[in-house]
């Protein structure tokens, strides 16, 4: 027995199915951080534990870096699809070594790379610490330690080894150790029982970005969708973890790093808003990670006068502007 209404409401529900868009897996991808999980990286684990990289049909695994972990190399092998870059060095190193990888967003306008001092001892302005020992890391002195040297005057014999340990600067009040500016002053004050004086590099002319976004240059150009995508929610991620309720991420970081505690994190993200480390400059009118050629051109103009890169190093490979500068998150 045939039933012609039944087979023709059939027919018609099997037409309105495939008329229906078809839900589509979100795109997993992978973001390698530079050290372990902390304050500094907020913004990426507020857009997971809030939802932010779901809205943009994104699956995203934060990874965080530390001692053993070289994220950049896995990028570079093509093993994860971004990468938190340290500052504007690295990126020129990939070019200067014909690696085909790209800066895409800087979330951090100000490098928080600072040096510290013990107060009442005349140590009170980079210029004053010329010529005295200084303790910094071996990564610094392709850095950072370059822009001193060019713009203070300071010099290689100045250098003595930074373990990351603060007991060999508490213990010489003449010591003076580099830190960054959301971090080794409070260990300094809780240990030292004394209040370190600070001087954030970014506000001395030093202008490197910094925690910036790095992806490869195949993916930016064969897939910049994607790219756009995880752009912006991660500054939306960033505006949320400094301007909204960031306990849902405070969670994920102590869960991931377990050393980390609320004292920590809260001073962090005080520092960060006080100095302006990611809402500053012209990330105040194009939004967080903006970048532009004026500062890349200023900062490697600084590199070739250090003698660090030649003058013929195709620094503008080094990032794009494409995918920042559009205001993204900022109401």
């Amino acid at each position: 027995m045939s039933y012609p209404i039944l087979r023709g409401t059939a027919a018609a529900l099997a037409l309105i199915l495939l008329q229906l868009p078809v839900a589509l897996a979100a795109d997993k991808v992978t973001f390698g951080t530079n050290w372990r999980a902390q304050a500094e990286h907020g913004g990426y684990y507020q857009a997971v534990a809030t939802g932010i990289y779901k809205k943009y049909d994104l699956d995203v695994d934060v990874r965080q870096g530390g001692p053993q972990i070289n994220h950049p190399q896995l990028l570079v092998a093509g093993r994860i699809e971004f990468n938190m870059g340290a500052n504007v060095f690295e990126s020129l190193n990939f070019i200067d070594s014909k690696v085909p990888m790209t800066t895409v967003a800087a979330i951090f306008q100000k490098d928080p790379q600072v040096l510290i001092a013990h107060p009442g001892v005349g140590n009170d302005s980079l210029t004053a610490m010329k010529g005295k020992p200084i303790l910094i890391s071996k990564t610094a002195i392709t850095s950072y330690w370059q822009f001193l040297k060019v713009a203070y005057g300071f010099t290689d014999d100045q250098i003595r080894p930074y373990t990351f340990n603060p007991a060999p600067f508490l213990a010489d009040k003449n010591a003076i150790q580099q830190g960054y500016v959301t971090s080794e002053p409070l260990a300094v004050e809780k240990q030292g029982k004394f209040k370190p004086v600070v001087h954030l590099l970014a506000d001395q002319g030093y202008s490197s970005y910094s925690t910036t976004i790095q992806t490869s240059m195949k993916l930016a150009k064969e897939n910049p969708g994607l790219v756009q995508r995880f752009v912006d929610a991660s500054i939306e991620g960033w505006y949320s973890y400094l301007y909204g309720d960031p306990s849902r991420a405070n969670a994920m970081i102590k869960k991931e790093n377990p050393d980390m505690d609320d004292e920590q994190i809260a001073y962090s993200i005080a520092k960060m808003k006080e100095y302006g480390i990611v809402d500053s400059g012209d990330a105040k009118t194009m939004g967080v990670g903006a970048m532009t050629d004026a500062r890349w051109k200023e900062f490697f103009d600084f590199t070739v006068k250090a003698g660090v890169y030649k003058a013929d190093l195709p620094y503008k490979d080094a990032y794009t502007t494409q995918f920042v500068n559009r205001k993204v998150g900022m109401k």
